[in-house]
């Protein structure tokens, strides 16, 4: 039995000390961020603007401590910032300049390299049901007011998700996220951003895709456009690649998938809705 008979005797653990260190620290640094992010959104609009141009994490703001506080990069805070400044008012085009464009284009391409790059990326298309209807009831220059307010509605959303508005497709956006947590998020808050009378429509597929500068091809942009042509107004409809790919997301729920077959694409394809949560609405 030895010396202590058959009881145990507990051994100081050398590394106790720093392992409660560590938690202490952890603890301190989450409770701070939390007060942090309370102090930020204290004010909606600086808040608000703060995570579109990538100041702070949209997802940090929305729970401190559990992301990254910033995942934007210095190039990619400017950028958004002159698409902000660009959208409110265009005339700020005017006043920078070709030089600033071309300068901050050059930075671009140093950051990112030369040619293209094959990355994972959720594609997602919009547009508008009834839009040509409107048009002829209205007149162009109605349609074009209600095209330049939709779109200063979409560049928040987009930007606060960390995504980026590839091309503008007449009514219809092309859209493209690096995280398909952020695609499903941004596809529910842009069914939501209806511009009355009508309704947007959305599709999202996650796959490998060519990215470039100001474009992105691949197989997944057709499946992304094909999706959305399944979808009516008011829904958003994404593939099971997406779906897979997204972890546990509070507010958002993903409806059971059917067997839908799209046009231009050989074999049918598992598709399902983007839904807001019922108590997230």
């Amino acid at each position: 039995m030895g010396r202590f008979g058959p009881y145990s005797v507990d051994v100081p653990n050398p590394d106790s000390p720093r392992s409660a260190g560590a938690q202490a620290i952890a603890s301190w640094r989450r409770t701070l961020e939390e007060r942090l992010a309370e102090l930020i959104q204290r004010d909606p609009e600086r808040a608000a603007s703060a995570a579109e141009v990538g100041l702070v994490d949209r997802n940090w703001l929305e729970r401190p401590g559990q992301h990254p506080v910033r995942t934007a990069t210095s190039l990619q805070v400017v950028q958004r910032f002159l698409e902000r400044s660009v959208e409110q008012k265009p005339s700020v085009l005017a006043t920078m300049g070709l030089s600033t464009i071309q300068l901050l284009a050059s930075h671009a391409v140093e950051e990112r390299g030369e040619g293209s790059s094959v990355s994972t990326v959720a594609v997602m298309f919009t547009d508008l049901e009834g839009f040509t209807r409107f048009t002829s009831d209205h007149g162009d220059d109605a349609a074009l007011a209600l095209l330049e307010d939709h779109h200063r509605a979409v560049g928040p959303v987009v930007r606060s998700r960390g995504g980026r508005v590839v091309k503008r497709l007449g009514d219809g956006l092309m859209l493209a996220f690096v995280s398909p947590e952020a695609a499903a998020l941004a596809a529910v808050e842009l069914v939501a951003l209806r511009p009355e009378p009508l309704c947007l429509r959305a599709g999202v597929h996650l796959g490998d895709a060519v990215l470039t500068r100001d474009d992105v091809v691949g197989h997944v942009v057709n499946v992304a456009a094909r999706v959305t042509e399944a979808s009516k107004g008011g829904q958003a409809l994404a593939t099971v690649d997406l779906r897979d790919a997204v972890s546990e997301l509070p507010g958002v729920r993903f409806t059971r998938a059917r067997r839908t077959r799209l046009k231009g694409i050989p074999d049918p394809m598992l598709v399902c809705r983007v839904e807001a949560e019922p108590d997230h609405r």
